[in-house]
């Protein structure tokens, strides 16, 4: 499973339109020049944006696109769905009764990826922009790129060692 191009593009750009607007339209030339996404591909996905009503267009000399809403009443899941770029982890259609193998049958594994898509939507849309654009989402994976030691704080855990158990206190 994978997020799509589209979906990616789309966030990224309106990442970058949060952090750059300053109260200003941004010209898309500019976000795509930071970005390194093609011109044309953005002016698709803000076509779409601005459908679903997450960006508006100021026309004109100095002229660009807005968000729509504060960056933090923005929701992630909201930016990816308005490209159509379906949230989902199984091959089967979505809200279907019916499943991917040839008989129409669910695979034994379709319960299991159905749920990780729901929690992938579930998470998505409890970020916002300004979650992003302020790194609020860094938990141990941000650290560990980042490249903070994550000896110094083993998980919150009172008296914990790295030899303790995963959520387990140190014997004393």
């Amino acid at each position: 499973m994978r997020l799509s191009t589209r979906g990616r593009y789309a966030v990224m750009a309106m990442v970058d339109l949060a952090v750059h607007s300053a109260g200003k339209p941004v010209a898309l030339a500019e976000i795509a020049q930071r970005q390194e996404i093609s011109l044309s591909y953005l002016e698709q996905l803000f076509a779409r944006l601005r459908r679903a009503g997450l960006v508006g267009a100021v026309r004109g000399p100095g002229g660009g696109y807005r968000i729509a809403f504060p960056a933090g009443e923005t929701r992630i899941a909201d930016i990816i769905l308005a490209v159509d770029e379906p949230i989902r982890a199984t091959r089967c259609q979505l809200g279907s009764p019916r499943g991917c193998l040839q008989g129409r049958s669910r695979c034994l594994t379709h319960d299991l990826w159905e749920e990780l898509g729901n929690q992938i939507h579930l998470f998505l849309s409890s970020v916002t922009l300004a979650d992003v654009v302020s790194k609020r989402l860094l938990g141990r994976s941000g650290r560990l790129h980042a490249g903070i030691a994550t000896e110094a704080a083993p998980d919150a855990v009172p008296n914990a060692t790295p030899d303790a158990a995963p959520g387990q206190a140190a014997a004393e």
